[in-house]
């Protein structure tokens, strides 16, 4: 036997190797026991449906049966203690943060209340607590907030059988907030639109969206409702996405001015200017980002995927994704928390600055056209500072309104108001020229609307009036 040290190296070497590959081995073996447990959870998770959904389920909590997860996490939407700096689940007044709003909705619903979106759960709770709604009020304003609502257009047969019907019809029928329905087939479980409008939209561009990818689905689905619209016109109040000439403010301004020139949502009461009314444009603004370009979806940020044992699901609880930065922007992007905060605050800044400025180009032009009515300035001298108001307002509007403060596609925003300040400069100028002509040289002295009931009693007068003058006729 050689027991040489060479030779007793070589032996130990040897057991070492054994040993290892015995513990290797065994380690193989649990892990693959550990995977095949875990998609055997999986699976099960996945196929077994303890109860049926029928086909027009509306109510979340039987679709939570089967799935308890999902509506685990869609339950804590209600939750509204979470406010970033500019969004968030909490409850916020835009008309007391802002007052010139007030001027410049003069005469339109808008002026009376206008609050931030909170969670998914408060959907119907909000929409019929709001003041804007009223006995005049029409059905389309339910359209998306409630699964309840296809249900209802299915009963009676189309959209624009549902579409006509008073507001207050509804309300015994649409109880349950935006949930399961909205974004789920009952049978299958995947992803489907059932909110007519984006359907066709996408008609009327020549798209089909049944052939669309699932990753442009996990968008297309919040598209449904996150997005701008109008009413074609108050006697049928057919919910309409003004996309025919593009997502861009521009074909957004060429829509309405040239396209299709609907008739406007409403006319300021002071300056008698013609608005077309942007309604939360996030999907619109969204495209033109770069984490569209990139193909990341709406749900990638704001309904990251979770783990929970073996089992990979979607969390349901859509708030900002600076509340979950480890399941959403830390995916791709390898920064700290703070990085990213300060990174997302230094964007919407900036775009505040913006809105800002644009907001103080626009609400003086009202008040300027409104004293040169006074001093009888007619409608065909205030024509052009009337078309000119009305577009910046419409540019001003398209970022406003949309969920973010710009952070979506801060670049495009910038340019979109960019555009709105010298809109609502150019209306200015013209009707300082319109008032010139009466001797006014010196610049309008504006009111002080510092706070919201300020501006609601400067304001009262012209929409009174407006409104008497609308009842004679």
């Amino acid at each position: 036997m050689d027991n040489t040290p060479n030779a007793k190296s070589a032996n130990r070497l040897g057991w070492f190797i054994f040993f290892g590959c015995v513990i290797g081995v065994l380690l193989l073996g649990l892990l693959a026991t550990s995977i095949t447990e875990r998609r055997a959870e999986s699976k099960w998770a996945t196929m077994q449906i303890i109860q049926p959904i029928g086909e027009w389920e509306s109510d979340n909590s039987k679709w939570g049966v089967n799935f308890p997860r999902e509506y685990g996490s869609w339950e804590s939407t209600k939750q509204m203690n979470e406010n970033t700096k500019y969004g968030g689940s909490g409850k916020r007044d835009y008309l007391a943060d802002d007052p010139r709003l007030v001027v410049m909705w003069a005469g339109y619903v808008f002026s009376k209340e206008y609050g931030a979106p909170r969670g998914h759960h408060h959907a119907i709770e909000d929409v019929t607590g709001t003041k804007r709604v009223s006995a005049a009020t029409r059905a389309s304003c339910w359209t998306c907030k409630s699964p309840d609502v296809p249900r209802m257009m299915n009963k009676l047969g189309g959209p624009a059988n549902f579409y006509k019907e008073s507001f207050d019809h509804f309300r015994p029928e649409i109880k349950n907030p935006i949930g399961c329905a909205d974004c789920h087939n009952p049978k299958t479980m995947a992803l489907q639109i059932s909110r007519p409008a984006l359907i066709e939209a996408f008609q009327r561009q020549g798209k089909d969206i049944t052939k669309v990818s699932r990753q442009e689905m996990r968008s297309l689905v919040c598209a449904q409702c996150h997005v701008s619209y109008y009413f074609k016109d108050k006697v049928s109040s057919y919910l309409t996405f003004p996309w025919d000439d593009g997502l861009r403010a521009d074909d957004f301004e060429k829509y309405f001015f040239e396209t299709v020139k609907p008739n406007p949502d409403f006319v300021n009461a002071i300056s008698g200017t013609p608005i077309f009314k942007t309604r939360h444009p996030d999907y619109e603004v969204f495209s033109q980002g770069v984490h569209a370009f990139r193909n990341v979806s709406c749900a990638d940020c704001h309904m990251p995927y979770k783990a929970e044992g073996g089992i990979k699901y979607t969390d349901h609880q859509v708030r900002s994704p600076l509340y979950n930065m480890a399941n959403s922007c830390q995916v791709c992007h390898r920064w700290s928390e703070k990085e990213i905060r300060d990174r997302v605050t230094s964007m919407q800044d900036k775009n505040r600055e913006m809105l800002d400025q644009a907001a103080d180009s626009i609400y003086p032009a009202h008040i300027e056209i409104g004293e040169a009515m006074k001093l009888g300035a007619t409608d065909a001298e205030l024509a052009k500072p009337r078309e000119l108001l009305s577009k910046a307002q419409l540019w001003w509007d398209y970022v406003a309104s949309n969920n973010g403060m710009g952070f979506h596609a801060p670049q495009e925003c910038a340019r979109v108001l960019g555009r709105a300040i010298y809109l609502g400069n150019q209306s200015r100028m013209e009707t300082q020229r319109v008032l010139a002509k009466r001797g006014v040289i010196n610049p309008v002295t504006m009111p002080d609307i510092s706070t919201f009931e300020k501006a609601t009693a400067y304001t009262k007068p012209y929409a009174d009036a407006q409104k008497a003058a609308a009842a004679k006729h």
